[in-house]
């Protein structure tokens, strides 16, 4: 059996991220960029651990992390750890020293969420199929004495596509419907173009209607100012902005990392008139074209439902993006380790009433905006 061994990651921000990039289930969320964002803007620190083989070579990799909530401390590793999930030795290893790193800093939960596939395609169609690994990962974790979080902090499922086939190939696997909304936009006055730092206020107010209007918690526009502002710096984030007489009507904005590209934030116009010129799907297929140009072999598009009925949250996310030709994917989620399970009992129960006071203040800041 392999012996790996864990130390802690001493190399530069840009060191860390060629070391990750090309690791099984490399992601945007563990890059230098957004760690140091989440440090500066939300007070996060982050660590950056490796795993080695006995040759030196990088086999896994974890940032994790850790900010105070009053006396004690949560830890989170976003979409981690990163490693080839089919080698349980290694995973075992990799969630022996997290269980330990954990216990030693007296944290109320370390929280996982890595993209592992459990199923894929739609429930009672002959598109669905489980995934083996996914649920021998399931099974480890829960004999390791993780849990299963209430507090899905990234979105669990989401649609992928994959870029690897041509632009033909991928507007043939669309349906007929989404082909001709793809196209209509172009045909009528639609442009894209990459975002510059002089949009991002623009940006962020279509945001923050969008979530208004939609009914999504969103946070200041001074974070997503920050936010955008330093990814796209980094080189991390690539926003896109579809116009129509030099009006903006939709953005988006994509993390790319790895093999990955990533439907992180997107937002249109309440105006029915740009509406009715389908901005958002000439905007996204733009986005797929730049991210497969530039070398991604997956577009993510970011979040799908958990229950495919009108009553789930991301039902209309679902009916626009599930015609785009992607696989609906279904992940493990998030999972919790514990080592004070009664206090991790108590915190729980209070991220409810959390989560409803910050959804009550962001109504009030809408409302006093407006006023």
């Amino acid at each position: 059996m392999t012996a790996y061994t864990l130390a802690h990651f001493e190399g530069t921000d840009a060191a860390w991220d060629a070391a990750i990039a090309s690791l099984p289930c490399a992601h945007p969320l563990q890059t230098s960029a957004w760690g140091n964002f989440k440090q500066r803007r939300v007070g996060w620190q982050p660590e950056k651990f490796v795993w080695r083989d006995p040759d030196g070579a990088i086999k896994a990799a974890a940032m994790v992390l850790t900010r105070r909530v009053g006396l004690a401390r949560v830890m989170y590793a976003p979409k981690a750890p990163l490693l080839d999930y089919a080698d349980h030795a290694l995973l075992e290893r990799a969630l022996h020293d997290l269980e330990r790193l954990a216990r030693r800093r007296a944290a109320l939960q370390l929280k996982i969420d890595p993209d592992i596939v459990q199923h894929t395609g739609e429930p009672n169609t002959d598109s669905w199929q489980d995934d083996p690994n996914g649920a021998a990962v399931v099974a480890l974790l829960k004999r390791r004495g993780w849990r299963f979080s209430p507090e899905q902090v990234q979105f669990k499922n989401t649609v992928l596509i994959d870029l690897r086939r041509s632009e033909e190939e991928l507007l043939s696997a669309m349906t007929q419907s989404k082909r001709r909304k793809v196209r209509y936009g172009a045909r009528h006055g639609v442009s894209v173009r990459a975002a510059t730092p002089e949009d991002l206020p623009s940006m962020v107010a279509l945001y923050l209607e969008t979530g208004q209007r939609n009914g999504f918690l969103t946070r200041s526009a001074e974070y997503y100012l920050d936010e955008w502002r330093s990814l796209m710096a980094e080189g991390l984030a690539h926003a896109f902005i579809a116009e129509v007489n030099g009006q903006m009507a939709a953005h988006v904005v994509l993390l790319a990392f790895g093999h990955k590209c990533l439907y992180f934030n997107g937002a249109s116009t309440s105006d029915n008139a740009l509406r009715k010129l389908m901005v958002a799907d000439a905007l996204q297929w733009e986005a797929m074209r730049w991210a497969k140009a530039h070398g991604f072999t997956i577009y993510d598009m970011w979040g799908a439902p958990s229950q495919l009925d009108a009553s789930d949250p991301l039902w209309q996310v679902w009916l626009f993006k599930r015609d785009y030709g992607g696989k609906l994917t279904w992940h493990i989620g998030a999972w919790d380790y514990a080592p004070m399970p009664a206090l991790y009992g108590l915190y729980m129960r209070g991220m409810p009433l959390l989560r409803a006071w910050l959804r009550r203040r962001s109504a009030a800041q809408s409302e006093s905006s407006e006023a």
